[in-house]
């Protein structure tokens, strides 16, 4: 099983021509409110993988609640353990420009009650079988009494540092494995790579250190990863992107669910890699995501069925 201890919001999206400057106002396109949060996103994301996924957070008891949970709970996602407070449901800010990149600004509302009890609550019931997948969108201490506990319990984790805050680096090194962009990754190592050859070795190097699992996604480029003491590489399909928001929750989710579902290590880095690409191809987050179905035609088409 895998249960997901994250964030929960809607967002808000508008697209424009180009993102703005600082100080400065551009006109905008297209409007439209999707449920969001990464949490919620590589919850949603595990779950349309073929995961059997438990959802914990928060939502406040405002109207944006039940949007905000409606995918989730279409999906058939356990939504046993989200509770409602007296608080505004998380809310993303979000730009797009023509080219698919996107501008971020998140309020957290809700999920900033999201606290360690919560988080030992959820994770009684979980076995040295299960993955506990976290994000840095709830507060710190929350997510490293999460990985404590988890790891009291032999649980695996995976963590996805993003959004990069102060404690990422503290918190990374409670985890399993850690997920995170070629630009948090330069953050974390205070070393900022300029070739992917300098970055492979600041990867070996941390792994050295650790022992840890890391991967690291490049966008376009793919990722790499290394996990006893072993460099892996996965690369993305080559695509032109329409909306890059959920991307990276997507890659979160299917990692997670091939791993849980005892998938190789590299075979899953392929999968998520794959679903990634896919979920570029569509606006909005959560309704980018594919399906397993929609992925394995994918997959069959491009590196053949050997990857399954």
């Amino acid at each position: 099983m895998i249960t997901v201890l994250g964030s929960i919001n809607l967002d808000l999206v508008a697209t424009v021509g180009r993102l703005p400057m600082p100080g400065e106002t551009v006109a905008g396109r297209t409007f439209e409110t999707s449920p969001g949060g990464k949490g919620a996103n590589q919850a949603l994301a595990a779950t349309l993988s073929g995961g059997h996924v438990r959802m914990v957070g928060a939502v406040g008891d405002d109207s944006f609640a039940e949007t905000a949970l409606k995918m989730l709970r279409g999906a058939g996602t356990d939504l046993s353990q989200v509770r409602t407070q007296a608080a505004a449901t998380g809310t993303a800010v979000i730009l797009v420009d023509a080219s698919g990149e996107n501008m971020i600004t998140v309020i957290p509302g809700a999920n900033n009650t999201v606290d360690a009890y919560s988080a030992e609550t959820a994770l009684q019931g979980m076995s040295p079988d299960d993955f506990l997948m976290l994000q840095l969108e709830i507060p710190a201490a929350t997510v490293e009494r999460a990985l404590l506990f988890a790891r009291e319990k032999g649980i695996t984790t995976i963590l996805n540092a993003a959004p990069f805050t102060p404690e990422a680096g503290r918190l990374a090194a409670l985890a399993d494995i850690v997920i995170i962009n070629e630009t948090e990754f330069d953050m974390l190592t205070g070393f900022p790579a300029i070739s992917t050859r300098s970055r492979r070795e600041a990867l070996l190097r941390l792994h050295e250190q650790t022992g840890q699992a890391y991967v690291v996604t490049l966008g376009k480029d793919g990722v790499i990863a290394i996990r006893d003491g072993e460099l892996l590489q996965a690369e993305s399909l080559k695509i032109q992107p329409v909306d890059t928001v959920g991307a990276g929750d997507t890659f979160c989710g299917y990692l997670v669910s091939g791993l849980d579902t005892g998938m190789p290590f590299l075979a899953a880095l392929q999968r998520a890699a794959i679903a990634a690409s896919l979920a570029c191809l569509s606006k909005g987050a959560q309704s980018a995501i594919p399906t397993a179905e929609d992925l394995s035609i994918r997959i069959q088409e491009t590196v053949g069925k050997n990857v399954l």
